[in-house]
This record gives structure tokens, sequence and C-alpha cells, in this order.
């Protein structure tokens, strides 16, 4: 599901900045945007996010920004500062005509200068430390958005659910209104006053017509749909295979339709249906 999530911290000379942001996906997927300084805490990253959630296209965005006003500190390596006087030595001492090293070449030297605005490890930790924040801000806005794709479901669960009570109690008139037309109609058609053949006729077609299973397990789908809801978690996937449950139920309902009242409510059942399948998808 969609959220989004940005934090920033400032570390001595310097600060972090993430942003985490997500758009729906039927899978977990996890893009990074990581300064080169960051990219050996990417494995930890990963794994962090991996446990965090596990539907949506995520994007996790580091930076390390200067803190405005700050001055820069530089730090020299003195175990390579050393390294390159023996060097210079040894070679003089070889080659007694050959320059010395110059400062202007011992700067610029790499490696000699290190920017001490904050150290690798520092910055490994805090950046892991801020993701983990980023993340929990993250399920909270994912969270809330949960609260209102809840109620929305749910109130659509409600009106299929009053739309089944009154089909119940309509059922039975319309099939013996139909069965009456029918006979009716057979008995023009068949031109005989065999009412034991009409009588055999419609009783095999009322069994085809019958749509109270049908009935049954709508209403059993919509209370799983509660149900899960009630439970709370990842419960996208679950949700995804009850709304194609209610659509083949209704599909079915549609097609053993005996008057108007029975189609409009089928084509009802179908519109809701979709409209919570749409939102079904941002669930994780």
């Amino acid at each position: 599901m969609t959220g989004y999530a940005a934090l920033r911290r400032e570390i001595g000379q310097v600060a972090l900045a993430v942003e985490l942001k997500s758009v729906n996906s039927r899978f977990l997927d996890i893009q990074f945007r990581l300064p080169e300084e960051l990219r050996p805490v990417e494995p930890a990253l990963r794994e962090l996010l991996t446990s965090a959630m596990s539907r949506g296209k995520v994007e996790c965005r580091m930076a390390i920004e200067s803190v405005a006003g700050a001055a820069p500190r530089l730090a020299i390596n003195e175990t390579l500062l050393a390294a390159l006087a023996q060097a210079d030595r040894k070679i003089r001492e070889a080659l007694p005509e050959a320059q010395p090293l110059r400062v202007g070449e011992v700067l610029h030297w790499p490696g000699v200068l290190a920017n001490d605005e904050a150290g690798a490890e520092a910055l490994h930790e805090e950046s892991t430390a801020l993701v983990k924040a980023a993340v929990a801000e993250f399920a909270a806005t994912r969270a809330r958005e949960g609260d209102k794709l809840k109620a929305m479901i749910l109130e659509r669960i409600e009106r299929m659910h009053t739309r089944l009570a009154q089909l119940q109690s309509h059922v039975p008139d319309a099939i013996a209104a139909y069965q009456e037309k029918l006979a009716a109609r057979l008995r023009e058609v068949l031109a005989t006053s065999d009412e034991e053949r009409i009588r055999h006729e419609i009783a095999l077609f009322g069994v085809k017509i019958d749509i109270a299973e049908e009935l049954s397990r709508l209403g059993a789908h919509l209370d799983e749909v509660r149900r899960v809801l009630a439970a709370g978690g990842a419960a996208g996937k679950r949700l995804d295979f009850l709304m194609q449950e209610l659509n083949r139920e209704a599909n079915t309902l549609g097609s053993k339709s005996v008057s108007k009242e029975l189609s409009d409510t089928s084509l009802d059942f179908k519109l809701l249906i979709e409209q919570m399948r749409e939102q079904i998808q941002n669930i994780e």
C-alpha cells in the first residue's frame, strides 16, 4: 500500500536525510538510492525493510548533506603520512639528487587528507538508526490509511448484507411468480392438460434457478471479510481472494435471475465488490 516518510538528522558537521515512499504492488520490490559512503550498509537496510513490510514497490533514498554554517574539519592520516616520510627518506638516500616531497604533493596524495565530518562507522550506525525511525513513521502513515480503507470496506459489506437480507425475503415470491408464468406458457405450448408433466418440468427448472446456495455463500464470504478485517495484520491477499469469490457468486446470481430485482441486486453487488477490490490492492 502507499506510504511516505522523511527524516533528517545531524551528525557532527553533516546531516543524514532519508526518504521512504511506496506505491501499490502485489509483491515486495525494494529499491535503494544511496550515496557511495552508505553502500556497505545496504544489505542491513534491505533486511530491515523486508522485516517491516511484505507488499509494495518501496524506494529508500538517502543523502549526506553539509550542515549550513559548519566549517569542515580535515584530519590527516598519520599512518600514511609516516609511510610517505619514510619512503621519501629512503629514496633520497638512494638518490641524493632527488627532490624531497613538497607539502602540496603530500596534501594531494590519495588518502592523506580525510574529511572527518563523520566517520564511516558512525555514518553506518546512524543511517541504520535513522531508517528504523523512518520505518516507524512510515508504518504509522500506512496504518492511518489502512483504517480509512477498513472503514470503507466495512461500509460496503454492510450495504451488501442489507441487500442480501432484502433479497432472501423476496426470492420465494419471485420464484413462485416465475413458476406460475412458466406454467401458463407450458400449457400454451404443450396444449395439454397433463398437470403432472407440467409440474415435473417446473420442478426441474426450479432446481436450476434455485439461488439459496449462492445466497448462503455470499453471506459466508461477507462474514469472512469482516473477520479478516477485525483480525488485522497482513490481509491483502486474503481479502483479494474473497473479492474473487464474492464476484463469482454475484455473477451466478445474475445468471439465475428470475426477476428484475434479482438482476439489479446482482449488478449492485458487482459494483460494490469492484469498489472494494480496487482499494484492497492498496492493502498489504
